[in-house]
């Protein structure tokens, strides 16, 4: 993700309710969203100018807001028409967008029951998270030394900012090692996820993939589950040993960012993306591209 600081792009952020100045779409640095992490986001992507799965992202994200104890001012509809519009005035088609919502600087402390939400939503031209070699042969990972954690002391189906601390430390680590990113396993030892995909894994014709039941359960995840479905390739969501990697033939990640990309290895096992990887990255290339745009 090369490029000019991320304060310094040009264009314009939508920020409560108008545009902005990129440069200009700054916050106070008593915010209750930078000091408790009282802050939400989506990761949306657009291809050929068409924002795949808007709504679903949208409601993810005014769950993840209730879910936080905050209400999010403005109605669905009305951002998603801000994420449709955005596009249009920064002239972009293929782009990331963030929409993010955090509590404001009204209140500093744990109870922050008055502070204003904020809400922005950005737009930029953005690749693929990994490059095209990367992609290729396969990302390396590693297993993360910091855990998913139990269910029951976070709110763990919410896209909520505080939730991905352990995700960068991980991620950093690894990066630090070589590796391009860290597999984390659950709050028992069992495999969980990537530090920002989801994972799965294949074995004799039938696709393994951890039950999200202490992890954000991706929209990219379950887009993936229904193209294999499609497919009529078996899906087995399950608790995974990580002694059971050596069983698997290929592993590949999905997310947002990531889309679908093959893994070669994970700490001293090996994968080789096969058939079924590769019919999946095809069958994702697919659904997401307009109709419109595929016809050209």
């Amino acid at each position: 993700m090369a490029g000019p600081s991320f304060d310094q792009r040009e264009g314009h952020i939508w920020y409560n309710g108008e545009y902005v100045d990129w440069k200009d779409a700054k916050l106070h640095v008593l915010s209750h969203g930078l000091h408790y992490a009282s802050s939400v986001f989506e990761g949306v992507r657009a291809y050929g100018g068409k924002i795949f799965k808007l709504e679903e992202h949208t409601e993810r994200l005014y769950k993840s807001a209730e879910l936080l104890g905050f209400e999010i001012p403005y109605s669905q509809q009305e951002l998603n028409r801000i994420q449709i519009e955005i596009l249009e005035k920064e002239g972009l088609t293929d782009a990331y967008l963030r929409p993010v919502a955090w509590r404001g600087s009204e209140m500093m402390g744990i109870s922050a029951q008055e502070n204003k939400i904020n809400v922005a939503i950005a737009a930029w031209e953005w690749p693929s998270y990994f490059s095209p070699e990367d992609r290729l042969k396969g990302l390396r990972l590693k297993t993360a030394e910091w855990r998913r954690p139990d269910p029951r002391t976070i709110p763990c189906v919410a896209k909520a900012a505080g939730l991905y601390m352990i995700c960068t430390l991980s991620k950093h680590k690894v990066e630090k090692e070589g590796y391009q990113d860290a597999m984390m396993l659950d709050f028992e030892g069992y495999v969980a996820e990537a530090t920002g995909a989801n994972i799965f894994f294949i074995k004799d014709g039938a696709i393994h993939t951890p039950t999200p039941d202490c992890f954000l359960n991706g929209i990219t995840r379950q887009t993936v589950v229904d193209l294999a479905k499609r497919r009529g390739i078996k899906v087995i969501e399950r608790k995974i040993r990580p002694e059971e990697l050596g069983d698997f033939e290929e592993c590949f990640l999905t997310g947002t960012a990531v889309e679908v990309t093959p893994v070669s290895a994970i700490d001293n096992y090996s994968f080789t993306p096969g058939t079924i990887t590769k019919t999946l990255m095809d069958d994702y290339t697919a659904e997401v591209t307009p109709t419109a745009a595929a016809a050209e």
